[in-house]
């Protein structure tokens, strides 16, 4: 009976606290650092702009001006941690989110993921952030080739966990200087791919 007390005012503040989302430009924002996109019927959970991590989730590739990025999501170095910003217009990234929106606005393809609109750039390989255009609210979405999940990377030689991280990132750095692997997500991720296994990982 006591511990039945205890679960009790638990289970209420937990429900107050999902309660009290707070519903702006298509998301929901919660208490817990994380940020419902439902704009479009996107319908996925990012971290909050001002969320802290500890450190980047691996595969993050740095786009310049002390910004991060995976994943749709963008850090900026905060002390020694990292903190989710929200996306600057006008940086270029080597890939879309592995899940994101397809629009066609103004006779112009746009992709849309956690609060950002991304078109082909111009004069370089990769996507660019661009404010959201005209017509965007009433935009249409596009169906999509459902996401690949993030591989698993199997260490064949007893590699440490620092080693792996530190081959991931110096692959997704190789894999950005391939032909057309910037605008290609397949061929970005098979070049990873590559670059792994010629370090000694198998990724299925």
């Amino acid at each position: 009976m006591s511990k039945l007390r205890w679960l009790i005012p638990v289970a209420l503040a937990l429900s107050a606290g999902v309660a009290s989302a707070q519903h702006h430009g298509g998301g929901a924002r919660v208490d817990i650092g994380l940020r419902f996109d439902s704009r479009y019927h996107h319908d996925h959970y990012y971290p909050a702009p001002g969320y802290v991590a500890r450190g980047l989730p691996g595969g993050a590739v740095f786009v310049g001006n002390r910004y991060w990025y995976h994943g749709g999501v963008w850090y900026q170095p905060w002390g020694p941690s990292f903190r989710v910003i929200a996306p600057p217009i006008g940086f270029v990234v080597p890939v879309l989110p592995s899940a994101y929106v397809t629009l066609r606005i103004g006779g112009l393809p746009y992709y849309y993921a956690n609060g950002a609109y991304y078109t082909v750039a111009t004069g370089e390989p990769g996507y660019v952030v661009v404010a959201p255009p005209p017509g965007a609210d009433t935009a249409t979405p596009a169906p999509v080739a459902p996401p690949r999940p993030d591989p698993i990377i199997y260490p064949r030689h007893g590699q440490s966990a620092a080693q792996t991280e530190a081959d991931r990132q110096d692959c997704n750095r190789w894999a950005t200087s391939q032909p057309t692997a910037m605008n290609d997500a397949g061929v970005f991720n098979r070049a990873v791919e590559a670059c792994m296994d010629g370090r000694g990982y198998s990724m299925r």
